[in-house]
């Protein structure tokens, strides 16, 4: 039997359409057992009693191991093959080249591991809890080695051949490379601290105003307020409380949760919102790819909207502008605070503060490449668990000029240890790359008029259409230059700061 050119040509296309749909089809399956994961996850850390751990750590494996299988069933792999060379068009080859990255990095994992990884990470959620409550860090330290051990495993067996914390870093910042983040790194390294002891010696005195003890029920009231002033959308989020502020979510339920310090009415309020940035991008994301890499979020880029809402607009004196008189109404006690005086209290610098999440914008940088670089020594086993905590104290010292009392306040503060290492970089990534986006919007919009107005409609329309919407179409670098024409660069973050505190602070 003689096959002629064009049917073997159709034969092609319909092989190539059928692999194509399977892939996403798998994909799809796979989004939504990673979600499941996620609102199991913020159960965990919501609302869950607490000695629901132990059920909990089974179900979230049970769920890691079956989406494991799915990734990295041979049907993957040969569906992958026969699009390898195949013609799509540019949203096609994002899905199939955001879907063989997460093949490639999982397929010579074992299932047993990658189970044992999810299980490992949900246990430690309820003993980290229980450290930093009870300033332990001895109890929580043989988790660490554990974990250490499980990550450098499964990076071995991704590339044997790359330093397992590379390894690692790769994995949550796709495409950004680790030599990439040392540069920006690098360069605020020497641009923040003379900065910070600039203000120290030569700054002036600004505004100070919180006295006293503000209710929970007052402080929550606000950030409900503030969600809805920004315009949270409520037929597909809420607003709850957890031991570390995060957000969990897709384009159609984006949870946010914040904290509450009695004294400091501003903690919760500017998590709130920060967690509202990420919000806003998920809920920015295509519905009709919802369960594809085109209508998933790219992690790198997720901090940037977190980061541009919480210090380029909540913390702008346009925005107190307009938002001081909801703030009075819900916090007791200031009915005669100006807009300069909220603008000075939300901006002030605390090189004295312990706490990560309650950093100042311009301190909370040398927080990040402090966990980055312990994480780094540790992984690279330079030091081990039990160094920790003197390693961390003796860097705050040396970046801040204080030191922790307690590890509650020092290395027991952050909840991402208990799952991995290498996820700092993100922060200031995202940081960086908010700034870029700030440059860009005011090129567009006048973002402060819009703001005195109210009307943040319009911000969030051109963050969707150039952001957004893109979900994993382009690689991060590409992301970043489409949606501000410009490459990756740590230099208009650092502009940025120079000139709003040394105008702040009269420098």
């Amino acid at each position: 039997m003689v096959v002629s050119d064009n049917a073997f040509m159709a034969a092609t296309d319909t092989d190539t359409q059928e692999a194509y749909e399977q892939l996403l089809e798998r994909n799809r399956r796979l989004a939504n057992l990673g979600y499941a994961s996620m609102y199991l996850n913020w159960d965990q850390q919501v609302m869950m009693p607490d000695d629901g751990a132990a059920g909990r750590s089974q179900q979230l494996s049970a769920l890691s191991t079956t989406r494991h299988e799915l990734l990295v069933d041979d049907a993957v792999g040969e569906w992958l093959d026969t699009l390898a060379e195949a013609d799509l068009d540019p949203e096609q080859a994002a899905n199939v080249r955001e879907i063989r990255r997460s093949y490639e990095r999982n397929v010579s994992v074992p299932s047993e591991l990658a189970e044992e990884l999810t299980q490992t990470a949900a246990e430690n959620q309820q003993i980290w809890q229980k450290a930093k409550a009870e300033d332990d860090f001895d109890s929580f330290a043989p988790r660490l080695e554990k974990l250490r051990g499980l990550h450098r495993e499964r990076a071995t067996h991704i590339e044997p051949d790359k330093s397992p914390y590379e390894v690692m870093y790769e994995g949550g910042h796709p495409y950004i490379s680790l030599a990439t983040m040392e540069t920006i790194f690098d360069t605020l390294r020497s641009e923040i601290p003379p900065l910070v002891a600039e203000i120290r010696e030569h700054g002036r005195e600004l505004a100070d105003p919180w006295e006293g003890e503000y209710p929970e029920t007052n402080q929550r009231a606000l950030s409900e307020a503030a969600l809805d002033f920004l315009g949270y959308d409520r037929e597909r989020g809420r607003l709850d409380t957890a031991p570390h502020p995060f957000m969990a979510g897709n384009q159609y339920d984006a949870r946010v949760t914040t904290r509450f310090k009695r004294a400091e009415p501003i903690d919760a309020l500017t998590a709130t919102i920060h967690e509202f940035g990420h919000a806003t991008y998920e809920l920015g994301l295509r519905q009709d790819a919802y369960g594809t890499p085109l209508g998933a979020s790219r992690g790198s880029i997720h901090e940037s909207q977190s980061r541009f809402w919480e210090n380029h607009i909540g913390r702008t004196k346009p925005f107190w502008e307009v938002f001081l008189p909801i703030f009075k109404e819900h916090i007791d006690g200031h009915d005669d605070l100006t807009v300069q005086e909220a603008h000075e209290a939300v901006n002030r610098i605390y090189p004295n503060n312990l706490i990560r999440v309650e950093a100042d914008e311009l301190t909370y940088h040398m927080h990040i490449i402090l966990r980055s670089e312990i994480g780094r020594a540790f992984v690279e086993g330079d030091i081990e668990a039990d160094e920790i905590p003197q390693v961390w104290n003796d860097k705050m010292d040396e970046y801040l000029g204080v030191r922790p009392e307690t590890d509650s306040e020092g290395c027991l503060q952050d909840i991402h240890w208990t799952s991995g290492f290498a996820a700092f970089e993100g922060y200031t990534l995202g940081s960086v790359v908010a700034a870029q986006l700030n440059d860009a919007i005011r090129e567009e919009l006048d973002v402060d008029s819009l703001v005195r107005a109210g009307e943040f409609e319009p911000i969030h329309e051109w963050m969707t259409e150039n952001v957004h919407r893109h979900g994993q179409r382009y690689t991060t670098p590409e992301l970043i230059e489409v949606a501000t024409g410009q490459e990756l660069s740590a230099e208009p973050f650092v502009d940025y700061v120079r000139e709003k505190f040394e105008t702040l602070y009269d420098l």
